[in-house]
């Protein structure tokens, strides 16, 4: 069930109408380089600590720090997210502001930005079409974070 509500924002018109392509390459890319906020719900907790086989109190302690109502994944010196080991090594548990990436409301502010994000990400403008209505919960789900 899509999260948009009927009015403005599914009837305006943006750059994406016609959908965007984007297929994770698993580069990480986005998971280095810049220091900045990787929020991790309460659940996510949960399961990411389960499948470190760690209790959610001592993964907090070595992976988190607090931020907002939950927490955020902490980050090395260089901006490096502490999960990434040649790769994403929850990947398959990783955080929604994880999985929603690049559809968030910061990279689709305009075509320059999206075309900009998109010369460091080399998922951008590959793989799967997703619709303007996929795109629109997308920023929805990341603005709700």
């Amino acid at each position: 069930m899509s999260l948009i509500p009927f009015g403005k924002l599914a009837n305006r018109s943006y750059f994406f109408d016609r959908g965007l392509r984007f297929s994770c390459r698993r580069c990480g890319d986005c998971c280095v380089g810049e220091h900045g906020t990787i929020y991790v719900s309460r659940p996510e907790i949960a399961a990411i600590a389960a499948s470190r086989h760690l209790s959610v109190d001592a993964f907090t302690a070595r992976y988190l720090y607090p931020y907002r109502d939950s927490f955020s994944i902490k980050e090395d010196d260089q901006g490096r997210c502490l999960f990434f080991e040649n790769g994403c090594a929850i990947y398959d548990l990783r955080p929604r502001q994880c999985r929603t990436f690049p559809f968030w409301f910061s990279t689709l502010r305009s075509e320059a930005v999206w075309r900009r994000v998109g010369r460091q990400c080399p998922g951008i403008g590959r793989g799967r079409l997703y619709t303007k209505s996929e795109i629109l919960d997308f920023i929805v789900r990341s603005m709700s974070i």
